[in-house]
């Protein structure tokens, strides 16, 4: 992950929130060209404001990944998955075309399309039910993802058949080229930077060293998430090119809500109704909790909306110390049909109520 300062991406490359797309790439062409390393050698403050450029460009110019900018900023990115450039390789690799564009073709940072890269991450979003969430569940996930073509393991190439050294490039996938001060390289033409040329195509993948595969990949969801929190599952991503290392699957949770609780941090909330004989002259009374019902003793004169809280009985927290309360609010139910009797006893009690 990037270790830059995280300025705001919008004053990096000196344009407004409202900034077209057309607009954000023109100031990152100057931008990258008036810091490009090859023209300010050892230059660490120019190296800086290059690879700061570059995030941003990265961002701004991503129309998923600005609008998650816009709202969330810094933070909303990192949740994202969102990682930025390891290095110089890595801004070449992605702005090859802005960079030829500029230059008339790539640079001498530019790596060969044969370097190891490293497979794409995927997300998955998960619902839970409100008791997943609280304690916990394993789940099997199936994933879409591209992998290394079985037949060709990768190469692209038919099993058995030819694949010759690009002999223009010789085998690098770049050609050097020159600009005045610049010493600087270019794909390959013909080889389109592989480095090697193949002449019968995978019958399995066409080509491309990749196919479609299911995978069923089990999870196992500690309790206490809640909606929005985000688990990372290392190497379960695409597979990577040309001996790079897979991405990571991030699984995006959501929580489903509970009839009868309602989350508040660790907290969880419920509603009790009581009659008002019961909040008059006390009672014991069984409540429903996350792990089955629990005795709870309603004192005399309990007023509606009284609060009363059960130690424990909450949501265990997700590093595994303890665990939140339950909160028991009361509800004083007043009948709607009464008795002559009950009518004639209430008519009583208002009487002695007045002496």
């Amino acid at each position: 992950m990037s270790t830059m300062v995280k300025t705001c991406y919008y004053e990096v490359l000196g344009v407004t929130r409202e900034a077209t797309e057309d607009e954000i790439k023109k100031t990152y062409r100057r931008l990258a060209m008036q810091y490009h390393p090859d023209r300010n050698p050892g230059d660490q403050e120019a190296e800086e404001k290059f690879k700061q450029a570059a995030e941003a460009y990265e961002v701004l110019s991503d129309r998923k990944k600005r609008d998650i900018y816009d709202r969330y900023g810094h933070d909303g990115l990192n949740s994202s998955g969102f990682q930025g450039f390891s290095g110089f390789d890595d801004i070449f690799s992605s702005f090859g075309d802005i960079f030829e564009d500029i230059f008339g073709f790539s640079s001498s940072h530019s790596r060969s399309r044969t370097a190891g890269r490293a497979g794409a991450d995927l997300r998955y979003d998960l619902t839970l039910t409100f008791l997943e969430a609280a304690f916990g569940a394993e789940k099997d996930l199936k994933i879409r993802k591209s992998v290394t073509c079985m037949e060709c393991h990768g190469s692209g190439a038919d099993p058995g058949s030819e694949i010759r050294t690009c002999s223009y490039c010789g085998g690098r996938g770049q050609v050097l080229q020159s600009s005045g001060f610049f010493s600087i390289r270019t794909t390959c033409p013909e080889c389109r930077g592989y480095g090697k040329i193949i002449v019968t195509y995978c019958s399995s993948c066409h080509g491309s060293g990749k196919t479609t595969h299911e995978k069923t990949v089990h999870v196992k969801i500690p309790g206490g998430v809640e909606t929005g929190s985000r688990l990372r599952l290392r190497g379960e991503g695409e597979d990577g090119e040309f001996g790079g290392p897979s991405g990571d699957l991030y699984v995006f949770l959501s929580v489903e809500p509970h009839e009868f609780f309602d989350r508040r941090g660790y907290d969880v909330y419920c509603r009790i109704p009581i009659s008002f004989v019961q909040a008059a002259l006390g009672a014991k009374i069984e409540v429903p909790t996350l792990t089955g019902a629990e005795k709870l003793k309603i004192p005399k004169g309990t007023q509606n909306a009284t609060q009363f809280r059960l130690k424990g009985k909450g949501i265990p927290h997700i590093k595994g110390f303890g665990s939140g309360d339950q909160i028991i609010e009361t509800t004083v139910t007043i009948p709607t049909s009464l008795t002559r009797k009950q009518e004639e006893l209430l008519l009583e009690f208002a009487k002695l109520d007045k002496k």
